[in-house]
């Protein structure tokens, strides 16, 4: 408990007090922003949380600027105008956690321990589970792979995104084929677990929503089948919980993790969440402050130590209290505009792209589960003609487009999607391909609770044109990207 019985309070109104008072003025920004957007088309109105960088405006090569449409949410997305107002009302009361004796440093625990419960209410956590703030997902996966039991074996799909398919080298790793339907992963991972031999520990990793195709997997079924074989399993939940209400006890999963920088939130904070016995039995992920309760010679000359049996043994070294506080923020931002809602307007978007795209006979949009399957607001495919690099280009230089191009950090994953089909044309901006291959490349246009109206009617126009009018202007390749030539 506080040394300052209402640090806690003034932690969890700090940008209440700070910010209230400049609301009209940002409203009025906010409203100027929409008004210069309106002037050239855009609808700011329509995005249900406000994000910064809504009004940024880059130059096009043909001329003129245009505002920026920040369609690659699945990378990193554009951080809460929210979440930015809470941080920058907080850093003036920012001091050292756990250990400091002054007011700034018993509020600012209070504030990152209150964030910690923030979240596990986010994902509906057990009482009894840990929350571990790490930097990323791909840190707190590499966490749990640290914590793994000697004897345990690892069962993941090859179409996992790299944070997840690589960490857990040092254990046995059974790498499962790509599942054509929901069902046919369940029946997949059901047969795995059952052959295993011998039936001792195992840890099932599976993805929510894919980074690529952007498709709901169905955790529920495949955590079912996991327990059913006595494995355990750990969610990755880096491109569902921006999208959908993630929670651990419905779900019935073991741990989650997710990502800060995809959930709205900057400054390179992830969280780790589940249950605490594998946890609490290894040695710390770090060691250092922080995860030692006590440290003192031993009679051989060397150091005893005592290790925290909390969250905190696997948090050695200051922690990064901003970014935690940004996930926070990000968490209570998302629940109080309501899942619901977040949900229905997604799927709306996600339903115009896909029927603008449909209307496009040159594109393929890439599926493992099909035209129906669940999904978010993750989109890839791809274009015949063109390299998916050159298109890229083209609708950054010549729209003012961002999306993605490339394998996404799920090679396995894409060049199944592929069919190892080389895309020709349109050399510009070629990655290199695996040995035995040609060069293989999709985009990827993502979105969320950020993404204007405007930004999809705007890429589904440009997507458009571009194939039936070809590029406006010369690009060539630089560094292996695809760049306009000038």
């Amino acid at each position: 408990m506080s040394a300052y019985p209402n640090a806690a309070a003034v932690a969890a109104t700090t940008y209440v007090a700070t910010v209230t008072p400049s609301a009209p003025a940002a409203a009025e920004e906010g409203d100027a922003c929409c008004a210069g957007a309106h002037a050239a088309g855009a609808d700011c109105a329509a995005a249900p949380l406000p994000v910064l960088g809504r009004d940024v405006t880059v130059p096009l090569v043909t001329g003129g600027e245009v505002t920026y449409a920040a369609l690659d949410y699945a990378a990193s997305a554009p951080a809460l105008q929210r979440v930015w107002d809470d941080v920058a009302a907080y850093a003036p009361y920012y001091g050292s956690v756990h250990r400091g004796a002054g007011y700034l440093s018993q509020l600012s625990t209070d504030l990152f321990e209150a964030s910690r419960a923030t979240v596990a209410e986010f994902l509906d956590c057990r009482s009894s589970d840990q929350v571990i703030f790490t930097r990323s997902t791909t840190d707190s996966l590499n966490l749990l792979a640290h914590v793994l039991p000697a004897d345990c074996r690892v069962f993941v799909f090859e179409t996992e995104h790299h944070a997840s398919l690589l960490p857990w080298s040092g254990h046995q790793v059974t790498y499962l084929d790509a599942p054509r339907t929901p069902a046919e992963a369940v029946d997949t991972l059901e047969r795995a677990l059952a052959d295993r031999d011998p039936h001792g520990p195992a840890l099932v990793c599976v993805t929510g929503a894919s980074n690529v195709t952007g498709e709901l997997w169905p955790v529920k079924e495949l955590a079912a089948a996991a327990h059913a074989h006595g494995a355990r399993i750990v969610l990755d939940a880096a491109q569902l919980a921006p999208h959908h209400p993630v929670s651990v006890q419905d779900l019935d999963v073991d741990w989650v993790a997710f990502s800060g920088h995809k959930l709205y939130a900057p400054f390179g904070s992830g969280v780790l969440a589940g249950r605490a016995d594998w946890l609490r039995a290894a040695e710390p992920y770090l060691a250092g402050g922080g995860a030692s309760r006590t440290v003192a010679r031993g009679e051989d000359g060397g150091v005893a130590v005592e290790w925290h049996t909390t969250a905190a043994r696997h948090e050695a070294g200051s922690p990064n209290v901003i970014g935690v506080y940004a996930v926070a923020s990000a968490c209570r931002a998302l629940t109080e505009a309501g899942f619901d809602r977040l949900v229905a307007r997604e799927q709306e978007l996600v339903r115009r792209v896909r029927e603008g795209l449909a209307e496009v006979p040159e594109v393929r949009v890439l599926s493992l589960f099909g035209e129906d399957a669940a999904r978010v607001g993750v989109i890839s495919f791809v274009v015949e003609g063109w390299n998916s690099s050159h298109f890229a280009a083209a609708l950054s230089a010549e729209y003012g487009i961002g999306v993605r191009d490339g394998l996404f950090c799920a090679h396995p994953l894409v060049r199944i999607l592929l069919g190892g089909a080389p895309q020709e044309p349109g050399a510009c901006g070629s990655p290199e391909a695996a040995p035995g291959e040609r060069s293989l490349n999709a985009i990827r246009v993502s979105f969320g609770a950020g993404t204007p109206d405007e930004h999809v009617e705007r890429f589904v126009r440009a997507v458009r044109e571009l194939v039936s009018q070809g590029a406006q202007w010369e690009y060539r390749t630089e560094e292996g990207r695809c760049v306009p030539a000038v």
